[in-house]
């Protein structure tokens, strides 16, 4: 979107329109991302959801047998949320042995999946797909995939991770938007969101899927100067 607000061949009237967009998007993204626990709220934790923070698996091991391991904090967060937070893969694994449900959404409704996926942790991915959680989770306020976070960010081993595992491809959050989309006008139209869309493209996603407004994928490149997305829908058949 930077590259269609700076071109010159858009009219003025328009390029400001876009800017106070981008503006609003980045409050947007901005207000409802996902919130790790602050220092605060690690610090005030108890049971299960301290020995969650500190990565304790020994300790989750003995509180499971009296304690629920879903148990929530003040944000709805569950041990397994904090512990994929953190990355402590024994803690994940230990709560997951003893019933926590690897689907659980937090109140903003991210899952173990998407906190991942939007850190970039392959390792916490691979490990969260591994315990049961499902790539195709409808999460957070944008009734979106980690898919599509994904792919928003350019996070092109996370988006082969997500693709293996059968992430849903065509999904369409409230925004409008698919991954391809997504990749798109939320990317900088630079090598890491090139790749993910060709990711996206050879696993078989629909190229022509448009947005809210009616414009295509192949238009949305086109308008922001992105050659080489463009030059990769034409060849998967956009039109």
């Amino acid at each position: 979107m930077l590259a269609l607000v700076r071109h010159r061949r858009v009219p003025r009237a328009e390029r400001l329109l876009f800017a106070a967009m981008i503006a609003g998007c980045a409050f947007a993204f901005e207000s409802h991302a996902q919130i790790a626990p602050s220092a605060r709220q690690l610090a005030g934790y108890t049971g299960l959801l301290a020995a969650a923070a500190r990565g304790d698996d020994a300790l989750i091991e003995k509180l499971v047998r009296s304690d629920p391991p879903d148990v929530r904090d003040s944000y709805g967060r569950t041990p397994l949320h904090v512990a994929a937070y953190a990355g402590h893969h024994k803690a994940m694994r230990a709560l997951v042995a003893a019933g926590a449900d690897p689907n659980a959404l937090e109140r903003d409704r991210y899952d173990i999946v998407t906190i991942a996926a939007v850190a970039n942790d392959v390792p916490t991915l691979k490990l969260a797909l591994s315990l049961g959680a499902s790539a195709g989770n409808i999460t957070s306020r944008y009734d979106g995939t980690a898919l599509i976070a994904a792919a928003h960010l350019g996070h092109v081993e996370v988006v082969e991770q997500l693709l293996r595992a059968g992430a849903p491809l065509d999904h369409v959050n409230n925004l409008g938007w698919t991954a391809v989309i997504e990749a798109i006008v939320l990317g900088d139209g630079g090598a890491r969101h090139v790749q993910t869309l060709k990711l996206l493209l050879d696993a078989g996603a629909d190229a022509n899927i448009a947005d809210r407004s009616g414009q295509t994928p192949l238009a949305l490149a086109r308008s922001r100067g992105y050659g080489a997305m463009e030059r990769d829908l034409k060849k998967a058949g956009a039109r």
